[in-house]
């Protein structure tokens, strides 16, 4: 097939993410100050988007916590940068079942809640963008399951689009892709849509290119997509979603280098970005372009 590279590419960052990675490098940031430095910081270096989890300030454990991620909103827009904001609203679907002989009951580690209390941070903060995770799978460990019910995705993205906040589909495999097509069918999401394809999660869609261009073919002409790979191929995905139509994600949520051995903070990673997208001839857009190309109505500090 004819390359699609696309010639005005926004950089999202994803800051901090919900993974165990907060013991394995000093740069991940655990307080909602540190989440917002860090964000400003990509901002600064070029990211139009910037994509927040919140974690317990003391372990760096995953959270939910609403007083967090209002601090992180608020710190984010009082700054003088400008810049998108994607807050997560993936938590609230995990079970850890029991062994193999003795499901149920679930174990610890499961934290399934309904509809309203997961999206319960994004109305109360009103970000331009959320996620919305559009499928269940087993995500890495041996008895986790993500869980994502048409059910549930369908109540979630219906209280997104009432609320008036753009949902990023977040699709870790072919049938995601195709669930979320159903959900604008059904008109629960809005039309064009925003997509981000995940690459190499662990039990998702492979990271190979061929997985990836059949990830790309199942994106409707219309709606708009970004992608990233995890870990060390997060660069070579910079470069394979340019070429492919699409815009890029990096950050310390999917990978912590910078180069072997050199641990990255999230505004080199935006750096290494841009300098590759340039490099192909193509140019970074900032959040006011990103705005009007979504569609998208900047949120005012409170």
């Amino acid at each position: 097939m004819p390359l699609n590279m696309n010639k005005d590419v926004f950089i999202t960052c994803a800051v901090t993410g919900s993974g165990g990675t907060q013991d394995r490098s000093p740069h991940v940031p655990r307080s909602p100050k540190q989440i917002a430095d860090s964000a400003i910081a990509a901002a600064k270096a070029g990211a139009a988007i910037v994509h927040c989890h919140v974690r317990d300030p003391e372990t760096g454990a995953p959270s939910r916590d609403l007083a967090l991620y209002r601090e992180v909103t608020e710190r984010i827009r009082d700054s003088d940068t400008d810049v998108v904001l994607n807050l997560t609203a993936g938590m609230g679907g995990d079970i850890v079942f029991g062994n193999v002989e003795s499901p149920l009951p679930t174990r610890e580690g499961t934290d399934m809640i309904g509809a309203t209390e997961r999206v319960a941070h994004v109305a109360e903060c009103l970000p331009e963008i959320c996620t919305l995770d559009c499928g269940t799978m087993n995500f890495a460990e041996a008895d986790y399951v993500m869980t994502n019910t048409p059910g549930m995705l369908t109540a979630m993205g219906r209280m997104m689009t009432d609320l008036g906040v753009k949902p990023e589909i977040e699709a870790f495999d072919t049938g995601h892709l195709w669930y979320a097509k159903q959900l604008v069918t059904d008109g629960v999401l809005d039309s064009p849509a925003l997509v981000q394809l995940c690459m190499g999660v662990p039990w998702g869609a492979p990271d190979d290119l061929n997985t990836f261009m059949a990830m790309v073919n199942n994106v409707p002409d219309d709606w708009t997509f970004s992608a990233f790979g995890l870990g060390r191929n997060q660069m070579a995905y910079v470069a394979a979603a340019v070429l492919a139509g699409g815009n890029v994600r990096v950050g310390l949520e999917d990978n912590l280098w910078l180069e072997k051995g050199v641990l990255a903070e999230n505004y080199q990673l935006v750096e290494r970005a841009q300098t590759i997208i340039e490099n192909m001839g193509a140019r970074v857009i900032g959040p006011a372009e990103v705005r009007e190309k979504l569609g998208l109505t900047k949120r005012a500090p409170k």
